[in-house]
């Protein structure tokens, strides 16, 4: 057994607090709208997101939906959901999708905590950093299929190639 099973129980880190932690440390505006969801805005290159973790302990599982607005045009939708599909090949921790009733692009990711698991301040960090690095890598894509007529494959190409030196 070790120290932090000895002296740390899942009760006395929740994990919600860990957020409201990092969220006052990197200055972001929050709300705990509840004792276990918070709610962020994560101000990015492209916009600024809204970040929303929830704490689940019927499942043990730490939530995290990074959303920002969207309202791609109606006959663009088909190019919309398969430059989504394409973005998500490149996404190996959450996913996105587009929910259409409220107008929202939504990056999901979970963290689950089973067995009585703690979330750290370094997983948690790297939860909000993996929604907002991937909205950012993905935003202009998703901008360019919807109003620059641009093909997914094509739109897909700004998404993932690698910038060398400096500007």
């Amino acid at each position: 057994m070790s120290l932090s099973e000895q002296y740390i129980t899942p009760d006395d880190l929740d994990p919600i607090d860990l957020v409201e932690h990092l969220a006052t440390y990197n200055e972001w505006e929050f709300d705990r709208v509840a004792d276990d969801q918070i709610a962020m805005a994560v101000e990015g290159k492209w916009r600024t997101y809204s970040l929303t973790l929830a704490w689940a302990p019927y499942d043990e599982t730490l939530r995290l939906i990074c959303t920002f607005e969207m309202e791609p045009p109606e006959e663009r939708l088909p190019e919309l959901y398969e430059v989504l599909n394409a973005a998500n090949d490149q996404c190996w921790l959450g996913a996105f999708t587009y929910w259409a009733e409220p107008k929202l692009m939504v990056y999901r990711y979970a963290l689950s905590l089973s067995g009585a698991q703690i979330a750290g301040s370094q997983q948690i960090d790297r939860m909000i950093d993996a929604a907002v690095r991937n909205a950012e890598r993905f935003y202009p894509a998703f901008q360019l299929v919807c109003w620059g007529n641009r093909a997914p494959r094509d739109a897909m190409q700004v998404a993932i190639a690698e910038a060398y030196g400096r500007a």
